[in-house]
Order: structure tokens, then sequence, then C-alpha cells
């Protein structure tokens, strides 16, 4: 069993007075972690699978009294699911409104749906946590940075899905199989969405456009859909946790870039799964991109499981001078650079250094991103 970070985190929400959101895609261990807590907690706890139809009925237009009823003496509400269950947001409110002294778990397989339906009602009464494929901070503190080290190829070619890690040889079965029944499905399913054939097109679109400046007029061309459509379709694809958006940095300089973004994936082999292309890095044109889209999203992960709420861009000019990442923190830019061939030299472009003087610069490689995507200081 690989530890999630996160678990931490919530158990310290524990008994503060409001529900406590997991929200995240599906087969990431939502479930798992959630199972393990309830091992773990010596209260009594009523865990509610609404992948089950009499589970979802027993929570929808019940009244405060039937609920009390239901939850008996148990002091920890565990509801995986909990998006299947409709106005669910209503009756988590009644739950905390007037069931004093129990702590409530909800979880959802997307942000779209939960918080869609749990928003409104739940103001000022929720903890929101997200959870991610595998982190490499979880995957060091399981076995340590040595073998982490060593595994760098295959994470950059698969990923970091839990099945994919716990099933190493059989990978690219596993990954087009979620990317099939999960992925595809899930985002299919939304209102409105009925056309697979444009969806695995702008798919394949991003990425091959993987790191990169995206424009959504060339995407709409490629595509064979308006520019409205390929913004509602990555608009859906961000809240299902298959892609994150990064804006460009601009505050001083004429020829920054203003209002682009590039378009990562929150999983490298959910990425090559779409492609079909799990070619070792040797044979590959593609490791400078599969590495920076490593890098940022790894990066993403600590710091939403660290609590350090940074702003992230790319930086980037009309004179192609760049800068993979930067982050901004109380005034303060963090710039990094991710080189995957080591022997290249990279110094900090002197416009930007100019422009921001309060800066801090860094170069990422195979030798220290470890350094940088964990809080682990142990060498075994």
């Amino acid at each position: 069993m690989i530890s999630r970070v996160i678990k931490e985190q919530l158990v310290s929400r524990f008994g503060k007075g409001k529900v406590i959101f997991l929200i995240g895609p599906r087969q990431v261990g939502k479930s798992t972690l959630l199972r393990e807590l309830q091992k773990e907690r010596e209260d009594k706890t009523l865990f509610i699978n609404c992948d089950e139809p009499d589970m979802r009925v027993m929570l929808e237009n019940v009244t405060s009294t039937e609920l009390r009823s239901l939850i008996g003496n148990n002091m920890m509400i565990m509801i995986d699911e909990a998006q299947k269950v409709h106005n669910i947001g209503e009756t988590l409110k009644l739950m905390a409104d007037n069931i004093k002294d129990i702590q409530i778990i909800a979880s959802g397989s997307s942000a779209l749906e939960l918080q869609n339906r749990t928003n409104e009602p739940m103001t000022g009464r929720k903890f929101e946590f997200n959870l991610y494929p595998l982190a490499t901070n979880e995957l060091v503190l399981h076995h340590g940075r040595i073998e982490e080290q060593r595994l760098l190829e295959r994470r950059l070619i698969y990923g970091l899905y839990p099945d994919i890690v716990n099933n190493p040889g059989n990978e690219q079965e596993l990954l087009i199989e979620l990317i099939n029944s999960y992925l595809y499905k899930d985002i299919l399913s939304f209102q409105n969405i009925r056309k697979p054939e444009v969806l695995s097109k702008l798919l394949t679109g991003l990425a091959l456009q993987l790191g990169q400046e995206v424009s959504y007029n060339e995407l709409s061309q490629l595509v064979g859909v308006d520019k409205a459509t390929i913004e509602k379709y990555i608009d859906l694809l961000e809240k299902c946790f298959v892609v994150f958006r990064l804006s460009s940095f601009s505050r001083n300089l004429r020829n920054e870039l203003k209002r682009t973004r590039k378009i990562f994936f929150y999983d490298n082999g959910i990425r090559n799964g779409v492609l079909n292309n799990f070619a070792p890095l040797q044979l590959r044109q593609d490791v400078g991109r599969l590495w920076e889209n490593f890098m940022v999203s790894e990066r993403l992960k600590r710091n939403s499981y660290d609590r350090n709420f940074r702003k992230s861009y790319f930086w980037r000019t009309q004179t192609q001078q760049e800068i993979d990442l930067v982050e901004e923190k109380d005034g303060i830019l963090y710039a990094f650079e991710f080189k995957w061939n080591q022997k290249r030299r990279m110094n900090i472009p002197k416009s930007f250094s100019e422009a921001y003087p309060e800066h801090r610069f860094e170069v990422i490689t195979s030798y220290n991103y470890l350094d940088f995507l964990t809080n682990v200081t142990t060498q075994g």
C-alpha cells in the first residue's frame, strides 16, 4: 500500500465542524483512501457507496429526521461517489446543520459534477482537497529516492496512476482500458457532449501540441468545430482532471506574450495513451516535452498537497526567450527551466532578470528533480 501524503491533512481537519470533500479523477485511489481512514478510526463509521442504487436512494430527498435514523450512533460518515446523488448538496447541508458532532467526508470523481451540486448549499461549510494520480513524493516515501530515480523513464512514458504503478509489465493495456472505459465515457456522459470523434481529435491535438502555446483557432480548424466548442471541451477536460491550463506571465516587458496559454496533461501516461505511443525514450522525438509535462504536473501535485498556494505561469517573449515555469508568491518570482539534455547550459534570460529583480532561478534536470518535487531528504 502506497501511503497518500494528503491523508494527514484530511485527518487534521476532522472535528472542525465542516464537511471534507475529496475530489479527483477516477482510479486515483479515493475509495481506497477512505477505506484506509475507516480502518484506522476507533469511532463508529458509516460508509455509503453511491455506486449502489439503493445507497443513492437513501440520501435523496430526505429529511433531517430520516438522516438521523440512517446515521444512528456513527460518528463519521463517508460518502463515496457522492456526485451520483441527486441534490447531494442539500443532503449534506442538512447533515452539517442539524446533526452535530459528526464528521462527514464526501468523495467525487470530477470537480464538474460535485462542485456544481454542492457549491451553493455548502458555502462556508466545507474543506476541499484534490487527489491526483500518485505523486513523486509519495513514491519516494514508499521505496526511496534511488529506486524512484531508476524508474524515471517508466514514469515519463506510463505515468503515475496507481493501477499502472502497481502492475509493471501491463502498463499499455491498462492505460488504454483506463482511457476508453473511464476517460471518454465519463466526459461524454455530461450534458450536451455527444460527439466522441470531436473529443478524440481534440485530445490528440492537445497531446501533439504538448509544451507549446495553444491556439483555440488552430484547434477549431484541426478538429472541425467552432472556437466556442473547443473552449467548452477544454474546460470540461480540465474539470475532469485530464488537462490543465498554464497562462503566460507578463507584467513589465512590451514584447512579452500576453493572453496565451499552454495546456498540460495531469498524467504522462494518459497523454501517451491518447497517441498510443509508448516507445522508449531513445526512440522518441518528444522527450523534452514529456519532461516538461512531468515536471509541471508533478510540481502542481506537490504545491497542492503542501497547501503551497503559488500562482503558476510560463514566460515567453516575441523574440522566443522563455522560461518553462514561473511561480509567484509574496511578491517573489521563482523561475524554473526544465532540461532533459543536461549538457546544455542555461542562464536566465537577461530581460527577465532585469525586469523582475526579485526572483529566484533554477535549472531542473534528472539529477536534481527529486529535490524539486519532494520534501524527502533520505537517500535510501
